[in-house]
């Protein structure tokens, strides 16, 4: 489904939807559920036709023959549930698994932008704990309503055969203990949401505490992130007891009528057996029914949990999953190809959605082939600036090409194949070494992966780690240096090997030798491709072609090195201040 289906559509077809793939199971699960029911409901009838037929007339014969069926029967019944439970959370499983591919190829879709407002742990929230509780809802709900339907509605039906005027007592009973019960359920549901958003917010307060431990060890603030994991924790449980007050109040008035149903069977039966109405076998059936009530009862019982659950996942779900990206490709979009790397900015403005204006009318002009460099003082707009590009954000006003073609024009994935950027905090995925620099290029051979590998100067270090290429860099690539770190990232980009470079302060963390080694298999990088580079330290940069000076969202100067000392002016300042450093 797209993105305007989940604007749409309803809710309940949104969820319908993901049955039908598995249509199959859930059909088994249905028909069990049914046959379980009819078993049930066929079990007082039966002991009520032993009591008035067999038993008096002393056919013992029969009589122990049919409870051979009925033993079979309840043999058949577990045979039954075990489909139930197995195969019945099988279809729950494969619905989970497809929601989930949904939504997480749906975050794949959205902008920079998201991210920027969200937090990790809210998205990781929505991707594990919600979608569990739509699975339980998905594989429970259908099942209990049924088999609560098929059992109550039979029992009451074969009931009105045997003495209307008991069966009319509970069935007023019963529509007055659903009115109560669908009261309770809707304080239930609201409850459900709330803790959702606080299950979500602590998600994203742990995953933060997690990431920044070494920080927190660092300056001695164990303290001070174990209050503020305990000021979110004291929210959850709030949340949570809310949650569990209208729980308690639900399951209070489930039991006090599934009592009353008892109550009024043994009071009014009593009455009508005074009156000569009824006989004492026909109320042992009555009860019997009433105790069939139970089971299905307390599946609507647990049904209202799970529909609250299930439905605020749900929701939750659907209202990411209806979140447009703010970048989306053109209809008539092209695929970008054979890219010779020429650059136009013209006259571009840009500002975040919530924020003011951050580039002022900056006009600049790359050649294929040609080195510029962006430098300035912190919060200038570089960064900003170099990520129009690779249209991670829209421009407000003006326009960004390559090669003549809009970046608005053309598909985002050619785009992003043509670009490649290496930034300052590299991330690296927990896994081999080998995978982190195929990252550049999925379909790369192994020959291919080592090649990029020697050409970034990374590759005697790896072979002289424990498992070579093959060894695990840990945690956002904790366990290499600093500066492996980085040769891996330029080792994805030689392997992608796409005509245009933006390499954004990209040796700004490491310390002067190692940045001066880099440097090194950068020069051999950017050979050949239309490169951007975004530094504070001019010694890096004093090579590239052109030098652009931006400060406060504007570019002051443009020239080469020895032009821009000349000039004496913005550039040549820096120059200065970095050699007093």
């Amino acid at each position: 489904m797209t993105t305007k289906d989940f604007q749409e559509k309803s809710a309940f077809s949104i969820f319908l939807s993901y049955f039908r793939p598995h249509r199959k199971l859930f059909f088994l699960d249905i028909s069990c559920a049914l046959m379980i029911s009819l078993i049930d409901l066929a079990f007082p009838y039966i002991s009520r036709w032993c009591m008035y037929t067999l038993l008096p007339g002393h056919l013992f014969r029969v009589f122990w023959a049919v409870m051979a069926i009925v033993f079979a029967a309840f043999a058949i019944r577990s045979v039954l549930n075990y489909i139930i439970v197995y195969w019945g959370h099988t279809f729950g499983v494969r619905v989970e698994a497809d929601i989930r591919r949904d939504l997480f190829g749906h975050i794949q879709e959205l902008s920079f932008g998201y991210f920027d407002k969200n937090r990790t742990g809210q998205l990781m929230s929505r991707l594990t704990a919600d979608l569990f509780d739509i699975t339980e809802l998905a594989h429970h709900g259908p099942e209990d309503i049924f088999i609560s339907a098929v059992t109550i509605t039979g029992s009451l039906i074969v009931m009105f055969t045997i003495q209307w005027r008991l069966a009319l007592v509970i069935a007023l009973i019963l529509p007055l203990s659903f009115i109560v019960v669908w009261r309770c359920r809707a304080s239930m549901v609201e409850a459900s949401a709330m803790v959702k958003k606080k299950t979500a917010s602590i998600n994203a307060d742990i995953e933060s505490g997690l990431s920044g431990i070494k920080v927190a060890k660092a300056f001695g603030n164990e303290e001070q992130e174990l209050d503020k994991f305990d000021s979110s924790n004291d929210r959850f449980k709030q949340s949570k007891t809310q949650f569990y007050k209208a729980m308690g109040r639900f399951n209070a008035a489930m039991e006090f009528f599934m009592c009353i149903l008892s109550v009024a069977v043994i009071a009014v039966g009593g009455a009508l057996i005074m009156n000569g109405r009824l006989n004492t076998i026909d109320l042992i059936t009555f009860s019997l029914y009433i105790t069939t009530f139970v089971n299905p009862i307390r599946k609507l019982s647990n049904f209202a949990e799970l529909f609250a659950n299930g439905s605020a996942g749900l929701h939750r779900f659907i209202g990411l999953m209806s979140t447009e990206p703010a970048l989306t490709d053109a209809p008539d979009a092209i695929e970008l190809k054979n890219v010779k790397g020429t650059i136009d900015i013209d006259h571009i403005k840009f500002s975040y959605p919530t924020g003011p204006e951050v580039l002022h009318d900056i006009d600049l002009h790359v050649r294929q082939g040609e080195t510029i460099a962006l430098v300035g003082a912190s919060g200038g707009g570089k960064s900003t600036l170099s990520q129009l590009i690779p249209r991670f954000y829209d421009v407000t006003d003006g326009s960004v090409k390559i090669d003549g073609h809009d970046v608005r024009d053309v598909t985002q994935e050619s785009l992003h194949r043509n670009i490649g950027v290496v930034q300052q905090e590299v991330f690296l995925f927990a896994d081999t070494v080998m995978e982190n620099i195929r990252y550049g290029r999925p379909d790369a051979s192994i020959e291919e992966v080592e090649e990029a590998a020697r050409l970034a100067e990374i590759y005697d270090d790896i072979e002289d780690m424990p498992d070579g290429f093959n060894t695990n860099v840990g945690e956002r690539g904790t366990l290499l240096s600093g500066g492996q770190q980085q040769r891996i990232a330029i080792s994805r980009i030689f392997l992608k090997n796409p005509p245009v470079l933006i390499l954004d302060e990209a040796t700004s963390a490491l310390d002067s030798v190692t940045e001066a080694k880099i440097q090194q298999t950068f020069d051999k990088l950017t050979r050949g491709r239309t490169t951007i580079i975004i530094a504070h330290r001019l010694s890096t940069v004093r090579n590239a072609d052109r030098i652009a000076v931006v400060d406060s969202g504007r570019i002051v100067e443009i020239g080469t090195h020895e032009e821009l000392i000349s000039k004496n002016g913005a550039y040549a300042e820096l120059e200065k201040t970095q050699e007093l450093k």
